[in-house]
């Protein structure tokens, strides 16, 4: 299992999310700290996505610390399944290998959008 964790900023601390990430059996924890509204400029997602192989696990603890869009998240799952990877969240029940995994990560994406949308409206 390969465990991403993310912040937004440098001023926001990542250890719990490695700490939780190593707690589920990530042999193998990238983080970064830049925005999830993009995946530009992400390169330890990219690196993820290019090196993770078939049968591998992508871990993340929440979604929106892998992508806060929907196309974004779509767009990782779909290059996951390329690659014959799944994805794991360890504190939602995200099992995109099923019908009503996929709906209820679709519905967490949507969330995840929403509110990058209104704290942008907030500011």
């Amino acid at each position: 299992m390969i465990g991403y964790a993310r912040t937004s900023t440098i001023d926001q601390n990542l250890d719990a999310q490695v700490i939780a990430l190593k707690a589920a059996g990530c042999s193998v924890v990238r983080t970064e700290q830049k925005s999830g509204t993009s995946l530009d400029g992400r390169d330890e997602l990219k690196a993820i996505l290019t090196f993770i192989q078939s049968g591998e696990t992508l871990v993340v603890t929440r979604i929106d610390r892998l992508a806060r869009s929907l196309s974004d998240l779509q767009a990782i799952v779909t290059r996951l399944k390329e690659k014959g990877a799944h994805l794991a969240a360890t504190e939602q029940p995200v099992d995109t290998s099923t019908a009503t995994g996929k709906a209820f990560f679709d519905m967490l994406g949507v969330f995840a959008e929403f509110e990058t949308n209104l704290r942008r409206e907030r500011q």
